[in-house]
């Protein structure tokens, strides 16, 4: 792991986001960026914006952008909004306002064995 970025109670359920997560899983991190710039999905804006995070982070600690790419994609499931909603003959039934958690950790293509790099 170089770097990491997480974004924390995203008002969007975890569901909706893995449809978006599972086309960039895995993949160049500046691949992925262009692939969520084309997505035309809530989730992608919003993981747009963490992944740039990740890749800033990267920056800083000195790691080329080109060399980057995702190798842990997350979304979990945040606190739940419970609202209340009225049925029929005097009842109440309950909406789910879901949250989610989204983390990703970048990693370079170039691993470091012994004193030899090995591109893979």
């Amino acid at each position: 792991m170089v770097a990491k970025a997480e974004t924390k109670y995203l008002r969007i359920s975890p569901k909706k986001l893995r449809q978006v997560i599972f086309l960039v899983k895995n993949r160049q991190a500046l691949e992925a960026q262009f692939i969520l710039k084309a997505v035309n999905k809530k989730g992608a804006g919003l993981l747009g914006k963490t992944l740039t995070s990740a890749i800033a982070n990267a920056k800083n600690k000195g790691y080329k952008e080109d060399k980057l790419f995702i190798s842990k994609l997350l979304a979990n499931s945040g606190p739940v909004l419970k609202r209340w909603r009225a049925a029929s003959f005097g009842r109440a039934t309950v909406i789910r306002k879901r949250t989610s958690h989204i983390l990703i950790e970048l990693d370079t293509s170039e691993k470091i064995i012994g004193k030899v790099k090995i591109k893979g």
